[in-house]
């Protein structure tokens, strides 16, 4: 007999540790041997609920039938109470831009984090962050991938992977494609299950992504972002040290407008640009080798130019690149000699220059102010 939420439910309420109410349950998902639980916590006490969640998690491993648990805490006020907002949950535009955020510390064993972001979907994001990732391998980097778009995971199918992660001592072992580490939501969920979780929610199954995970020695995490400057940019540029983000834009004006937001919810954050892509760039025919630029073609570097950021290159549009991405065998490591995989180690030089341009160090976490 498969478990049910019910079965969950029942064990929930029989638990007798310490500080434990079944009314914190906020949230209950349960696939067939996946358990998540979301619990809602006052945000002024949620800083000091970690053992009792991770004790929750534990008890509900020990159940039969179960093989991977996911507790989360939300922090959100419980019914009649007026919610503080966290640092996490406040507007990018309440950050004063001459303040530095206080972040979280340094991912144990990763010792540079990239965010690859863009301002909509669309535009090819999550193909770019996956061959520049492999195009860092090349480069002779230790490289693993994040995926953090909890409602639209995409780092499964692009890397042709399934099944659910092992977990050893309370920690998820990533999974592994052509020597890339890869976390994701869509190892834990079926792949046509629908996330339908608040904020507060995906805040907290992300940073347990990042940090309950043995990404093991990494010279670099690429983070594939969801579209958009909401909740998980807000995590992500708050609460670890990301030495930058890179946006992804197709050459086109209104892709261009929405990378600018991109551009400045990092800027007021104090993340620095590392560079803007430009993806989709002109089409060349097969057969009679005429240029198309069906998106319009040299916009991303005109606005890099304007905004006064480094232009990283051009990923042309190219049946080849989407179909190796269908098939989860990325064009940079399918076909690495190829033109097309050219255009992505380019674009990985680029970035390396700008970590190793004294604006960065590679080999080097920058330094944090930790505040109060």
């Amino acid at each position: 007999m498969s478990l049910t939420s019910d079965d969950v439910l029942r064990h929930l309420q029989s638990l007798e540790i310490k500080g434990w109410n079944p009314k914190l349950i906020g949230g209950l998902h349960v696939d067939q041997a996946r358990v998540m639980l979301a619990l809602q916590v006052d945000p002024a006490l949620a800083s000091g609920l970690e053992p009792l969640r991770a004790e929750v998690e534990a008890s509900l491993a020990s159940l039969e039938g179960v093989e991977t648990v996911q507790v989360v805490l939300t922090a959100e006020a419980g019914p009649g109470k007026a919610s503080t907002p966290t640092q996490a949950q406040r507007p990018a535009q309440q950050a004063a831009p001459a303040q530095q955020p206080q972040r979280g510390g340094p991912i144990p064993g990763v010792q540079t984090i990239i965010a690859v972001a863009s301002g909509k979907g669309g535009v090819g994001k999550s193909t770019t962050a996956v061959n520049l990732a492999l195009a860092l391998q090349a480069r002779g980097k230790a490289v693993g991938i994040l995926d953090a778009d909890i409602y639209g995971p995409s780092m499964p199918k692009l890397l042709g992977l399934d099944g659910k992660p092992e977990v050893e001592d309370n920690r998820m072992k990533p999974k592994e494609k052509i020597g890339i580490k890869v976390m994701s939501m869509g190892f834990l969920i079926e792949e046509d299950t629908a996330m339908i979780w608040r904020g507060p929610m995906v805040q907290s199954a992300l940073l347990q992504m990042m940090r309950q995970v043995d990404w093991g020695p990494l010279d670099v995490l690429v983070v594939d972002m969801p579209p958009g400057t909401g909740d998980v940019q807000l995590t992500m540029a708050q609460q670890v040290p990301l030495a930058g983000a890179v946006i992804v834009s197709t050459p086109q004006d209104l892709a261009l407008l929405d990378a600018k937001k991109g551009i400045t919810m990092f800027r007021k954050v104090n993340v620095p640009v590392l560079g803007l892509i430009e993806n989709m760039s002109s089409f060349i025919c097969p057969n009679c080798q005429h240029e198309s630029p069906i998106f319009g073609h040299g916009g991303a570097e005109r606005e890099a130019k304007r905004l006064s950021i480094p232009f990283l290159g051009a990923v042309p549009l190219e049946m080849a690149i989407r179909e190796t991405s269908d098939s989860g065998q990325p064009i940079v490591a399918s076909d690495a000699q190829g033109p097309h995989a050219a255009a992505y180690l380019a674009i990985a030089d680029a970035l390396l220059a700008q970590l190793d341009g004294g604006k960065k160090s590679w080999f080097k976490l920058p330094k944090i102010s930790f505040s109060g």
